[in-house]
Parts: C-alpha cells; sequence; structure tokens
C-alpha cells in the first residue's frame, strides 16, 4: 500500500535529517516526549519561555503544543510560537488535552485555534468532539467517550478548520475532511501508561518535520505508536507489566524500520 511506502520514506528521511521539533508541552511528559523523538531519529527542544519560544520555533522543522499542564507563561509562549510558525510555514501539532474539561482550556483552546494555524491536530474522542462543537471532553485527558460516527466527527472538524484531523483511540482516524486513514494498530495497554498520547503527538510532529505531506505524515506517525505498543505488549514475558512494557516501547520505536510499517500496519483508506 502506497502510505505504508510513503511512511517508510519519511522514516528514513527522519533518520537522515534528525529534524529539530520543538515543544511547548506539559511537565507530566516532557521526558517521555523528548525521548520518543530521539528514539525516532529526531531532535526535540522543549523552550517554553516566552522570551525564547518564537526565536528557537525559527529554526526549527516542527512545532507541537501541547496544553496538558496549562498556566498563562506558557499559553502566551505557545502563542509566540505558533505565530512565527504560520508566518514561517513551519507545521504545527495541536495536542488540546482535556479540551472542554474546564472554563480554563476552553478560553486556551479557542485562543489558540483563533491565533494560529495547526496543520494537525492531535486529541482523543472528547477532545475532538468538544473542538468539532458536539460536547466531548468532560473527564480529562483520557476520555473514552463515544460518538455515533467517529469519522464523520474527525472529517468535520478537518474541513472546519481546514487541517489534518488525527483522533486517536481503539481504532485512528486520520483525515484532511476528505480522504480518511481508519488505523487498527494498536494495544490496550498504550492507555494504562501516562503520556502515550502525549508522545503519539511527538511522533507525528516528527514526520511532519521530514514531510510535506502533513496528511501522511500525520497517518505515519499514529501508525508508528500503534505498531510500536502492538509489538512492545506481544514482547512481554509471564509477570512483566506495564513498566516493561514502556521500556519495550521506546525499543520498538527506536528499532522501527521501513520493513516493520510493511510487514505490520494495518491500514485502510476511505
Amino acid at each position: 500500500m502506497e502510505i505504508l511506502q510513503k511512511a517508510g520514506e519519511f522514516l528514513r528521511t527522519i533518520k537522515e535529517k534528525k529534524p529539530l521539533i520543538h515543544h511547548i508541552t506539559n511537565y507530566v511528559t516532557m521526558n517521555d516526549c523528548a525521548n520518543i523523538v530521539l528514539a525516532m531519529g529526531g531532535s526535540p527542544i522543549m523552550a517554553n519561555d516566552p522570551a525564547e519560544a518564537a526565536e528557537v520555533t525559527a529554526v526549527s522543522s516542527a512545532l507541537v503544543l501541547n496544553m496538558g499542564t496549562p498556566n498563562p507563561a506558557n499559553v502566551e509562549a505557545m502563542l509566540a510560537a505558533g505565530r512565527i510558525a504560520n508566518e514561517k510555514r513551519i507545521p504545527v501539532v495541536f495536542d488540546p488535552v482535556g479540551a472542554g474539561m474546564t472554563a480554563f482550556r476552553k478560553t486556551i483552546a479557542g485562543s489558540i485555534l483563533n491565533h494560529v494555524k495547526p496543520a494537525v491536530i492531535r486529541g482523543n474522542m472528547g477532545e475532538i468532539m468538544y473542538l468539532a462543537g458536539l460536547g466531548g471532553c468532560s473527564h480529562g485527558v483520557d476520555s473514552d467517550t463515544l460518538a455515533d460516527n467517529v469519522i464523520e466527527t474527525a472529517k468535520s472538524l478537518a474541513q472546519s478548520l481546514n487541517c489534518i484531523v488525527a483522533l486517536t483511540g481503539k481504532k485512528d482516524v486520520v483525515t484532511d475532511g476528505k480522504t480518511v486513514f481508519l488505523i487498527s494498530n494498536g494495544a490496550e495497554t498504550l492507555s494504562r501508561v501516562t503520556g502515550t498520547g502525549c508522545m503519539t503527538s511527538s511522533l507525528v510532529g516528527t514526520f511532519c518535520g521530514a514531510a510535506g505531506n502533513y496528511l501522511h505524515a500525520a497517518a505515519a506517525g499514529v501508525m508508528t505508536m500503534g505498531i510500536a505498543g502492538q509489538l512492545a505488549y506481544d514482547g512481554l514475558a509471564a509477570g512483566e507489566g506495564i513498566g516493561t512494557f514502556k521500556v519495550k516501547l521506546f525499543d520498538r520505536i527506536y528499532n522501527f524500520s521501513a520493513e516493520t510499517f510493511a510487514e505490520y500496519g494495518n491500514i485502510q483508506i476511505y
């Protein structure tokens, strides 16, 4: 399948060019996000002070904005970094963690989308539903809220904001509002490790920093986490649990190759 071939080509580009991926992210998963980018072959940087956020973004290959632990200073940094990224046509990946959960997060998500044009929005069902105006997230960052039509929800948001939407869950949907990729890789254990969603956004940012086609890049990033989770779970021995799973997850991503996509990628196109 063409998307699997392209994902492998993007991966080779990442390892050759080592794109610089700037994160303004949450302090709960910051270290994991940095290490997942390194494992993939990219180069992470986390400059979240408003005094330097825009300057660092200007020399980066992609920008990841994650509102997991928001405060006025990092929101200011996100807006400054997002504006310069848009000016310089640097892809922005927006992770609206907990969007709709509180009035504060609603205001932040609205402000970012009013002032910054994302290339990709990566979120769970509840977060995407909220941004699409369908209610959504009210229980936190691991919402498993179900919509009547997951694909239509993602397509609707992609069309309204003219961006790529990567909706991750039991099955992942990546769409530009027209073409839809439905990805069926993954393992339930991914939901039991803090930060796998944030790390997925970092992987999406890494692929976007190496590829001009953000729809295919987002699908590759999402698929990478799903395949790695699947292989990490399958590699657990008797008595091993989520601690070992997390270590194996990083190992699987570090050892990812074009052949891994070709052999394990489970993706359908609509």
